[in-house]
């Protein structure tokens, strides 16, 4: 069987973390087994669905590296198909007309509580003749569902779930506006895509049953489900705005890359082995709905953060230079040729994008000479001599004929370090002292050395 997955997001917001994880599970799942993975934008509630949300979506999912084949469906384009199926299960008797007033249906949901039963709609309309129906009442499309026996979800995470078909009422597939419900077009628009397999968050669960009692109504085959628990924060309580950030887009803002971000939300709920860190070759290698598993996991923003820094530290020196420069803005090309020589020793030492971002103000900002103490313009004015006369400005080079002075001169390799870290960054916090005398170049670090002696 080919795997065809989807994810389908409702264009109300951003990318959601949790949304972007099942975007992730099923992607994988399609490029490990050589199938398709699908997007659907599921924009029928017209009110709430913006553009934005659309851009945010698409611009989230390509950001996180995750790509779909074909062309993405929007959902609100196939309504009149979704109804006109509708009305072909009333035809099969398979389905019926509702005239329900509002009124009537509150009623129900009282006589139930009072009862204590679950509030559901008790069928009256089920069997009776449409002539009968009052004037003016617009009605709605029910499905005619199962009253007695199970169903039973076989589903790849959970195991097999059962529920007694008695608790599920006739549910509506067609509202009396004549809009489908997210029932009714969740299912149609499934079968017509081809998906076979659907990992979703547990919330699903419910919803399911009712897909599963859609499809069989339909003559349809069932995809396979697979619902993973939702994810939870440091605290063990369902991930929420006080936790920190919610949509992708903040976590690019907070400097992350995106495959740390990949990489943890693989292992909110999945796992190979004791294993950690993995690359996307990794994943794509290793994904089964075999390993998914049935407990909720914790969103560590501390481990996130140790991940960042790996994938930080081994990413190409290019790409983190654009990445810095979109969130900084261009540079001339002289102090953009200075960042790239310098990314090497900047990365070594920034968790994220922003952490970087602040460590290479040290090879844009405008150069003010520091106000150094005689100790410190000492030991730089017979330094100078020595720097001057190296020919070849390479890091090897730099620490050998500084050493040298340093047993000539008798002054320790650490000051002669520290008064150089003083003049080039004037701060505590920097690469190493030759990492940035060689990414400012000769000249500049010379140039440098000598205003801060006139200081």
């Amino acid at each position: 069987m080919n795997v065809v997955t989807r994810f389908a997001p409702s264009p109300t917001g951003f990318l959601h973390i949790g949304g972007a994880r099942t975007a992730l599970f099923n992607w994988l799942l399609a490029r490990h087994c050589g199938g398709k993975f699908l997007l659907r934008i599921e924009d029928t509630d017209r009110e709430r669905s913006t553009q934005e949300a659309v851009d945010a979506i698409f611009n989230g999912l390509k950001w996180l590296g995750i790509d779909w084949d074909d062309e993405p469906v929007f959902q609100f384009s196939k309504i009149k198909r979704h109804v006109e199926l509708a009305e072909n299960l009333v035809k099969e008797g398979k389905a019926y007309y509702c005239y329900c007033a509002p009124e009537e249906l509150e009623a129900m949901r009282e006589e139930a509580k009072a009862k204590g039963l679950s509030p559901k709609y008790d069928g009256r309309w089920r069997d009776r003749d449409p002539k009968d129906a009052p004037v003016g009442v617009k009605p709605v499309i029910r499905l005619k569902a199962p009253r007695t026996g199970e169903t039973t979800l076989h589903d790849i995470v959970q195991g097999d779930v059962i529920v007694s078909n008695d608790q599920l009422d006739d549910m509506i597939l067609v509202r009396s506006n004549g809009a489908p419900t997210f029932m009714l077009s969740v299912v149609v628009d499934d079968h017509d895509m081809g998906v076979t397999c659907v990992i979703r968050g547990d919330d699903h669960l419910t919803n399911t049953f009712r897909h599963m009692q859609i499809f069989e109504a339909f003559g349809w085959d069932i995809p396979q489900y697979g619902h993973v628990p939702l994810i939870h924060g440091p605290d063990g309580a369902k991930l929420s705005k006080r936790h920190g950030a919610l949509g992708i887009e903040a976590y690019r803002d907070m400097g992350y890359l995106p495959e740390a971000i990949c990489n943890c939300l693989l292992r909110l709920g999945w796992s190979h082995g004791d294993d950690e860190i993995i690359s996307r070759e990794q994943a794509i290698e290793w994904f089964t709905t075999d390993n998914l598993g049935k407990s909720a996991s914790r969103l560590d923003f501390a481990k996130l953060l140790n991940l960042n820094g790996h994938y930080m530290r081994i990413a190409d020196d290019e790409r983190l230079l654009e990445e810095l420069l979109r969130i900084t803005g261009d540079v001339s090309e002289e102090k953009r040729a200075r960042l790239l020589r310098g990314m090497n020793g900047l990365k070594q030492r920034s968790k994220t994008m922003l952490e970087l971002r602040d460590l290479a103000s040290i090879y844009t900002s405008e150069f003010v000479a520091p106000k150094l103490d005689f100790d410190c313009k000492d030991i730089l004015r017979k330094a100078l001599f020595k720097l001057e006369s190296i020919e070849n400005w390479t890091e090897e080079s730099l620490e050998k004929q500084l050493r040298e002075f340093s047993a000539e001169s008798n002054v320790s390799f650490g000051k002669i370090a520290q008064a150089l870290r003083n003049v080039l960054a004037g701060r505590k916090i920097t690469p190493s002292v030759f990492d940035m005398t060689v990414s400012f170049g000769k000249e500049e670090s010379l140039n440098r050395v000598k205003l801060s002696l006139i200081v």
